[in-house]
């Protein structure tokens, strides 16, 4: 088992930049590729970045390529995503998932993979 758990969100103004944090215990967080997904009020959870266990390998949504950017330091047992020059597109709740690393990086961008998922964090960036 893994838990998962976000910090780092809140209220910033449009522009601005915010850090989240996704901090695991339970097994070697190595083990495991990492995502961040959305999810807007009335809306699908959606896919915003994944990092390979090793950190070695990114993928971004689209629209965050350029102003997001995930990290981790597996010592210790934390993802980042850095998300500079925020709009009010994305406000949202985001939550961190793993995802066992015996999965092809492919995967990362389908919620379903996941094993495992935190609480989820609010990210408010008013228009």
């Amino acid at each position: 088992q893994v838990q998962l758990v976000e910090s780092g969100g809140g209220w910033v103004q449009a522009g601005g930049s915010l850090r989240l944090s996704c901090a695991a215990s339970g097994r070697p967080f190595s083990n495991y590729h990492v995502g961040w997904f959305r999810q807007a009020p009335g809306k699908e959870r959606k896919f915003v970045a994944a990092i390979s266990w090793s950190g070695g390998t990114t993928r971004y949504e689209y629209s965050v390529k350029g102003r997001f950017t995930i990290s981790r330091d597996n010592a210790n047992n934390t993802v980042y995503l850095q998300m500079n020059r925020l709009k009010p597109d994305d406000t949202a709740v985001y939550y961190c998932a793993a995802v066992s690393a015996l999965e092809g990086f492919g995967v990362v961008v389908r919620t379903t993979a996941y094993n495992y998922w935190g609480q989820g964090t609010q990210v408010t960036v008013p228009s």
